[in-house]
Order: C-alpha cells, then structure tokens, then sequence
C-alpha cells in the first residue's frame, strides 16, 4: 500500500502497542501519520510528542484528507471513523491485513506465532539483528526495555510478531515462520483446538523456513528447538542463578555458542532458542546471536519489578493464559523463598470461558489469589466467563470489585514475599500508585 503513492494514513485505535508501532513503521517510510483513541495512553502520548496528530473518541473530521484508514481488531465495523471513510471512498484495511502488506516491502520477513513468548522472543530477535549489523526494521507488541515496540534500522529484513486472533497470521507469507507453542487461545476465533492446530501448520507450511517447538504437534517438518538434545537447537548445560539461565546452544549436535540471560524464567530459554535458530535461517552468525541475547534486558510487563509494598518485591506480569500464569508463579517460586501473593485480573470472557477448567488449576502455588474484574478488551459481558465465576470456582481465592479490595489485599501480605500483579488488561496501571 505504502508503494502505491499512500503518503498518509489515519489509524483508529492508534494507543494499542500494534497499532502504534505500525503507526511508527509508516513514519519510517516517509508517510504523514494520524489517529484517534478512547484516551491518551502512553503509545498514543509517546506517538503526540513524535509530532503525530492523536484525536479523542469521536473527533471523525481527521479522517478527512488520508490516503488510506486503518483500524485495530479491537474496533468495531460501525465505528464512525470507518464510517466517515467508506462514505468519502477512502480504502479502509483492517490491522492484520495492513501487515500482510508492508511484509511485501522488505526482501525477508521472519514472523514469530504462538500463545506465549511472541513479543520477548520477536525483541530477542531485533536485540541479534542489531548485534549483527543487519538492515531490518522490528515490529514489536510490547515495549522493548531499550528499542520499545518499533525500530528502525533498514529494510532488508521484517520481524514481526504474528498474532492468531482472527486468523490473522495467516494473512503474513514469511520467509521465516517460528511457532512457540501451540496451546490453546483465542478459541473464539475457532471451532475448536484441531482447527487452531492446523492454523499453525498452515502458517508454517507456507514459509520457505519453519521453526517449531520439538515435541509439538505443529513440528513436523520444521527446524525444530528445546531441552532435548534431539532437538536442532537445543539448551545444553542449564544452570540457573536467582532465576536468570545460562546454558549453551547446540546446533545440529555442535556447540554454536553460550548465553547468560539477563531476564528471568526457563520459559525464556526456550524463547533464546527460537530466537537463534530463526537468526541463524537467515545468516546471522554464532557471535552475533551470543551478543543479542546477552544485550535483551526484557520487555515492559514481562515478570517486571516495578516496586516494594510491606516488604514484598511487586512484580508485574502479562500472564493472562493458565500456561503463562503457570510460568510466571513458578518463576517467583525461583526467584524469591517467602509467600507468594497473586493479583489476577481476567482478560476477556471468552477466553476465561474456553479455559475455565485449566485457570481453576493453574494457580498451584500461590499462597494468597486476588480475582479482579474482568478486562473486556473487545467484548461484552459474559457470566460464564466472567472474574466472579471464576472466584466462586476457586473456593480459596478473593474477590476484588473495586480499588478498595485491592488495597485490603495488599496490606494482609507480609515481609519477605512477593506480590504478582498478572493480567493483560490495565491492572498493573491500577496498582502501580496503590504501591507507592
């Protein structure tokens, strides 16, 4: 689209992470940027202070003098922005497919799918690529301790995360495909987790180079990475200090390099894996993916220290899945010896809904629950789904319907313990100033 003479572009739903590093990708091709949300958040005020026009909730007159609208999947299709655009002929293009056509523009894309890991794993990646010297550009669905959730350093190479819901991934024709994991999400979007399992094969298969998780049911065919010394890429010699792994890559039975992780969690070795047999498909050598990985230093919400309350360390974590909720407690199991105390904010009714069995059993050892409210994101309200019903399952569990109950929640924890804040909703907004 940008080659067909698009100098400028109107994104409605401009304050999302993907939005807004899509946003940041057209300035980086020479195009005038503007946009609308419900409030300034922290991309929309971060795009504002870059120059770009940011409209509030129904200001429609922006849409106007654009080449070119496009929206979030969080949007709905009688928005009136889109609206305003059909009616004056202008091209309106949802986000995923808007992707799909800026892949085109570069020589080489590498799209990283799966339930868990996409955006550590996609920074790792820009982390290797800048270590190596490469032209590319990194599209990024959270924020980067050091490159945030776009950068710009050439257009020889795309990473990219490439997101399931909606089917969306499967719009992307890469070079290189990496799938994580395949667990089961967005279930919605599917009839079942047969037809997400073959949404992933398909979007490996269409990619000259594939990478899978040994083991999992989407690896046939593919390089595959995991502990296992079978696997292509494997994790050898793992040792873990306070939490952070080092350990050696093996490439096909040979040593590559060592790697000491500066962020926490096994889960991330597994990540760092990825990471290097997606670099190594497309060149990069054994030194430059020593160097990117040893230079990541995490992602904004990913198991984040972002304070101290009666003596516990706060940890912020975008855990919203039974497995990444899994993940994150057994990291805090490693990383500090007192209670561990959990404040979990649902994301979505469906998904609550689709996994309710497997979020019942996935908080083994926390020693305290807090369920909050549930965060709707693009959906209407659903008992089933919903934070109470959930609670009411979990008979040890409390229940916050209010900044209050969190309060009370955070002054019954004890020194010495740590308190994760779970959820990809705005709780860890909410209880940032409740612990300072």
């Amino acid at each position: 689209m940008l080659s067909r003479n698009i100098k400028s572009c109107y994104f409605v739903g401009i304050g999302g992470a993907g939005m807004s590093a899509l946003a940041k990708l057209f300035m980086y091709f020479g195009a005038e940027v503007r946009g609308c949300d419900i409030a300034i958040g922290k991309y929309a005020a971060e795009l504002a202070a870059l120059g770009v026009e940011v409209d509030l909730g129904g200001c429609v007159e922006g849409v106007d003098e654009c080449d070119l609208l496009v929206y979030s999947d969080a949007v709905k299709l009688f928005d009136a922005h889109i609206c305003r655009a059909e009616r004056l002929g202008i091209p309106v293009i949802s986000r995923g497919r808007m992707l799909a056509e800026v892949c085109s523009m570069f020589d080489r894309t590498i799209a990283v799918a799966g339930c868990h890991g996409k955006t550590t794993c996609t920074s790792m990646l820009a982390h290797i690529f800048s270590a190596a010297g490469k032209g590319f550009c990194a599209y990024i669905g959270g924020n980067d301790a050091e490159l945030g959730n776009f950068c710009g350093f050439g257009r020889d190479v795309l990473i990219t995360e490439a997101c399931e819901y909606n089917k969306n991934f499967l719009l992307l024709r890469p070079h290189t495909a990496v799938v994580l994991n395949s667990d089961a999400d967005h279930l919605e979007c599917y009839s079942d987790e047969s037809e997400l399992a073959e949404a992933y094969k398909s979007f490996l298969h269409d990619a000259q180079k594939s990478i899978c998780l040994e083991g999992d049911r989407c690896s046939r065919g593919s390089t595959t990475f995991g502990f296992s010394r079978t696997a292509d890429y494997c994790a050898a010699n793992v040792c873990s200090e306070g939490g952070k792994y080092s350990f050696e890559i093996f490439e096909y039975g040979l040593k590559l390099c060592g790697v000491s992780l500066k962020v926490f969690g096994r889960h991330n070795v597994l990540n760092a894996l990825a990471a290097a047999a997606a670099a190594r498909a497309c060149g990069v050598s054994a030194r430059a993916v020593m160097c990117g990985l040893e230079d990541f230093k995490g992602v904004e919400g990913r198991f984040e220290f972002i304070g101290e309350y009666n003596g516990c360390a706060v940890v912020a974590d975008y855990a919203h899945h039974p497995q990444e909720i899994r993940a994150a407690i057994r990291t805090a199991m490693e990383v500090c010896g007192g209670r561990i105390y959990v404040i979990f904010q649902p994301h979505t009714y469906s998904r609550t809904k689709n996994l309710f069995n497997e979020f019942v059993e996935c908080f083994e050892g926390a020693d305290e629950l807090l369920i909050c409210k549930t965060y709707a994101a693009r959906e209407y309200f659903d008992e089933r789904g919903s934070a109470l019903a959930l609670h009411e399952a979990i008979k040890t569990s409390r229940y916050a319907d209010c900044e209050r109950d969190v309060s009370d929640f955070l002054n019954r924890t004890n020194k010495g313990g740590v308190i994760l804040v779970l959820g990809a909703g705005d709780i860890a907004r909410k209880v940032r100033p409740l612990i300072n």
